[in-house]
């Protein structure tokens, strides 16, 4: 790796999901005031509203939107508007 192509506050931080709990160790430079203990070794925390662990993508939660469904109902509502243009 190249030497000093990251920034000096590029460090090792804990990114803790907010909606399930879970918690992991990378490296960052975000700025937070937090800490937390992970591991036996105390880290800056962030706090994140989803992850990977807790998005619908990934925990094969997704539900399918009928987008043509709804194209075809915003049509119907403004084909007078669309006509007399």
């Amino acid at each position: 790796m190249k030497k000093d192509i990251h920034p000096s506050d590029y460090r090792p931080v804990v990114f803790k999901d907010m909606s399930n709990g879970d918690m992991f160790l990378t490296r960052s430079t975000c700025k937070t005031k937090e800490t937390i203990e992970f591991e036996g070794e105390t880290y800056p925390l962030v706090k994140v509203e989803i992850s990977n662990t807790s998005h619908p993508f990934y925990t094969g939660k997704a539900t399918l939107v009928d987008t043509a469904g709804r194209v075809d109902k915003f049509f119907s509502r403004y084909a007078a508007a669309r006509k007399q243009s």
